[in-house]
């Protein structure tokens, strides 16, 4: 089994994969602060939840964004397992064309995303990840990423409206009943929810203008499932795709 690791500014996603099953997904909070030794108990507890012992992991990989956590969990899974995880970044393998004026600095999460979805889907694509930030990644017809655009995420407008003004309550994400909010809260989720599938909606519109194709869409991240019915463009919404990315990636590194 191969434990696949995507540690992300708010939540660390991790899953199990066999071949092409993946046996499990979990999410740990992503804690800064946190000691490998922290990481490696959480990491002994999720496993135990899921009936999986440690030396059934037969090598593990990583991307992040978040570089003071990457190390301690990197110790983490060598402690616990005694492998060494493969980090996503340079020197590894991916198979991607990348094509921006510094491909540097492209997220480690964006190029997983770009690889489990060329895999999926048929080039042109627009790949967009909903997490804290959501991103917008397009992948012209030969599959070159090349650019796309960063947007305050969902949570982050939510916690920015409610923060930064005085008469609006915290609300929960729940499914708006209408457009038309008839009292404050339903309107507060009417604007969040129903505004990021428009912005989402105008935003592939106006990539397919500049690229002068139409491109298959692809969603992932913790909102996707929550948004993408409410688009009027058709797309399609994959939870798992970091995951099979992440899977893709190590058995491009790790051929026998």
């Amino acid at each position: 089994m191969i434990l696949t690791v995507d540690i992300g500014n708010s939540n660390i996603v991790l899953g199990g994969v066999t071949g092409k099953n993946i046996v499990f997904e979990a999410r740990l909070r992503t804690e800064a602060t946190k000691t490998s030794d922290q990481y490696c108990v959480d990491l002994k507890i999720l496993l135990e939840v899921f009936h999986i012992a440690p030396s059934r992991i037969d090598g593990a990989i990583i991307s992040s964004v978040v570089p003071q956590v990457l190390n301690s969990f990197q110790t983490a899974i060598k402690k616990l397992t005694g492998k060494t995880a493969l980090v996503v970044g340079p020197g590894l393998k991916t198979g991607l064309n990348i094509l921006l004026e510094n491909p540097g600095q492209m997220g480690a999460d964006l190029v997983v995303a770009d690889v489990a979805a060329l895999r999926e889907y048929q080039p042109p694509l627009i790949v967009i990840d909903m997490g804290t930030a959501t991103t917008m990644a397009v992948l012209d017809e030969n599959g070159a990423h090349i650019g796309g655009c960063v947007i305050p995420g969902v949570k982050i407008s939510l916690d920015a409206l409610t923060q930064r003004t005085a008469l609006l309550p915290g609300i929960q994400l729940d499914q708006p009943k209408k457009v038309i909010g008839r009292n404050t809260i339903d309107a507060m989720r009417s604007g969040i929810m129903m505004g990021t599938a428009c912005m989402l909606d105008g935003m592939v519109e106006r990539m397919e203008q500049e690229l002068g194709e139409y491109c298959h869409v692809v969603v992932t991240g913790p909102m996707a499932e929550v948004i993408v019915p409410h688009c009027k463009r058709e797309m399609t919404a994959d939870s798992m795709l970091l995951l099979k990315g992440l899977r893709r990636i190590y058995e491009k590194n790790n051929r026998k």
